[in-house]
């Protein structure tokens, strides 16, 4: 898309990747209207974090799948999927909905000794998803690595906003092993608390 080229912005406290599904609860007139727009245009929208800080530059479009319910007030419950990040180009304005000029995100060129390693990221997400759920998700091949494994996490908005900010696979892949690493540990510290309470603070060793 054109830097001159408008992309309509929902403008919310969390931040959505490439590849992952958004549900989206729009209740506000300038973001229902802006859902009638895309969906009638069968246009993406672009998902940008703001909070006390204000709107950040880099966000993630997405594109509707479906409407999951319409609500008798107007409201409606949709779920999107992301698709590609935009930066930018231009200020915020609104008229029907928000909107703003945009350029789409590319990582910087790799060097020949700057593979990427998906590795230890890989690893870590599958000894998470397996302490947690009792199995390991299909990740599949389309994408990056790192926004495959991010999708499949429930990270903050500001950790996935870091992956999205990134220009580069390996920094995203070495962010994403370190957020992977602090959840298992603060899931290891929850499993102790939990161990010790139905032993009454007793180890068994059978």
């Amino acid at each position: 898309m054109p830097a001159d080229q408008r992309l309509p912005l929902f403008l919310l406290p969390l931040s959505a990747l490439p590849g992952e599904e958004v549900p989206l609860h729009v209740f506000e007139p300038r973001y229902r209207a802006l859902v009638r727009y895309c969906l009638d245009e069968e246009s993406e929208f672009g998902v940008l974090f703001v909070d006390e800080e204000g709107v950040r530059e880099v966000g993630c479009a997405v594109r509707i799948d479906r409407i999951t319910q319409e609500h008798d007030d107007g409201r409606v419950d949709i779920l999107t999927h992301g698709t590609r990040r935009f930066q930018l180009a231009g200020e915020v304005e609104e008229a029907l909905f928000p909107e703003a000029p945009v350029t789409w995100v590319v990582d910087d060129p790799v060097g020949p000794h700057e593979d990427d390693e998906d590795d230890d990221a890989t690893t870590l997400f599958a000894e998470l998803a397996q302490r947690v759920t009792g199995s390991i998700p299909d990740l599949g091949s389309e994408g990056e690595a790192s926004f495959r494994i991010a999708s499949h996490v429930a990270f903050g908005a500001s950790a996935k906003q870091g992956l999205l900010e990134l220009r580069s696979e390996r920094a995203r892949l070495e962010l994403l092993a370190r957020l992977l690493r602090a959840a298992i540990a603060r899931l290891s510290q929850v499993e102790l608390r939990q161990a010790t309470a139905r032993s009454n603070g007793k180890v068994h060793f059978e």
